[in-house]
């Protein structure tokens, strides 16, 4: 099993697809429920600490805004653990979205540095791009080492 992370982290159906596969997705939804679970929240709607921005120092710059490093808080370790990624670009709304586009620029450029397999696929808007989209996406699934699928 690849631990294969997933861009748009939002996404749910592509969280499923790489289970479906045989690979642990690393999104957002597990990383999220870990974080506001564990306690610490002063107004739990905010969902970050006083300690997030600075955890996200590691990797984006004490310049970069406070937003861009409290994601980074929670989606830094994903990148750390990445051992492959899928990265949809252009993708509908419904599909996963990031919210942020700062923190998206940083995510693409650090997972692109790290010298793992990626998989680089824009949105499809028909049903044969759709067909030909997940084809893609079970083929390179399939070609990571350690597949168990």
């Amino acid at each position: 099993m690849v631990k294969v992370f997933i861009y748009p982290a939002t996404s749910l159906m592509l969280s499923d697809l790489v289970a479906r596969f045989g690979h642990e997705p690393l999104g957002s939804a597990l990383s999220v429920r870990e974080h506001i679970q564990s306690g610490g929240f002063d107004s739990p709607p905010l969902q970050i600490t006083p300690e997030d921005p600075k955890k996200g120092l590691h990797w984006a710059a004490v310049e970069v805004p406070s937003g861009v490093r409290g994601r980074m808080s929670l989606y830094g370790p994903l990148i750390d653990a990445a051992e492959a990624a899928v990265i949809i670009e252009e993708a509908d709304y419904a599909f996963g979205c990031m919210g942020c586009a700062r923190t998206n620029e940083l995510l693409i450029f650090l997972l692109k540095q790290k010298g793992i397999p990626v998989l680089n696929l824009t949105y499809p808007t028909t049903k044969e791009e759709g067909v030909s989209f997940v084809a893609s996406i079970k083929a390179f699934l399939k070609s990571l080492k350690g597949d168990t699928a």
